[in-house]
């Protein structure tokens, strides 16, 4: 059901084009996330949601409200934070992240189908090694105490994996760009 050593998605490629994307830090407690600008530039943090749906659960509440927020923000792509280990391999986290990005793919085709989505909308698996510690450093260095950073770390570990895709993107398509030919001008003898 699960692929153990999973591998993420690379941004840019297929590339749905511009529009918003939603990131998603999946906790076994919590679900951050995060969302970015229609030009698919900046990721800010959105809300936490409580993590309900489980291996063998329904869909829960959990993944309806992520569903509202893909409808209401119009997204073309949603990355799932899929957790890895330092040297690239998948985490126990790693089932809990496919797993949602699994459920939400199921919907997201349905809506589609049924022209509430762009057709071009589809779910990702972002890369997302060390996305909580980076989170949790720059929230300490910006003076949050620890007990305020716990409700806001899931928030600020979404948006560590939205930017870090967006950051990659950007880049991809810069790469994919036709480069300028030569100045056509007046040729002098």
């Amino acid at each position: 059901m699960f692929d153990h050593s999973p591998q993420p998605d690379r941004p840019g490629i297929a590339d749905p084009g511009p529009g918003r994307r939603l990131g998603i830090d999946v906790g076994t407690v919590r679900i951050g996330i995060a969302v970015s600008d229609s030009d698919a530039r900046l990721a800010t943090p959105v809300e936490t949601v409580a993590r309900v749906t489980g291996f063998r659960d329904e869909d829960g509440a959990d993944i309806e409200r992520i569903i509202q927020l893909i409808q209401e923000y119009q997204v073309k792509e949603v990355i799932v934070g899929l957790p890895r280990t330092l040297a690239g391999q998948g985490s126990a986290s790693a089932q809990h992240a496919q797993l949602i990005a699994k459920r939400l793919q199921g919907r997201v085709e349905k809506l589609k189908q049924q022209g509430v989505l762009p057709k071009g909308a589809r779910v990702q698996l972002g890369d997302e090694r060390l996305s909580t510690v980076v989170a949790t450093q720059a929230m300490r260095s910006s003076g949050v105490s620890a007990k305020k950073a716990r409700s806001r770390i899931d928030q600020a570990a979404a948006v560590e994996i939205l930017q870090s895709w967006l950051d990659e993107r950007a880049s991809a398509m810069r790469r994919q760009s036709p480069k300028p030919g030569p100045r056509k001008g007046i040729v002098k003898d």
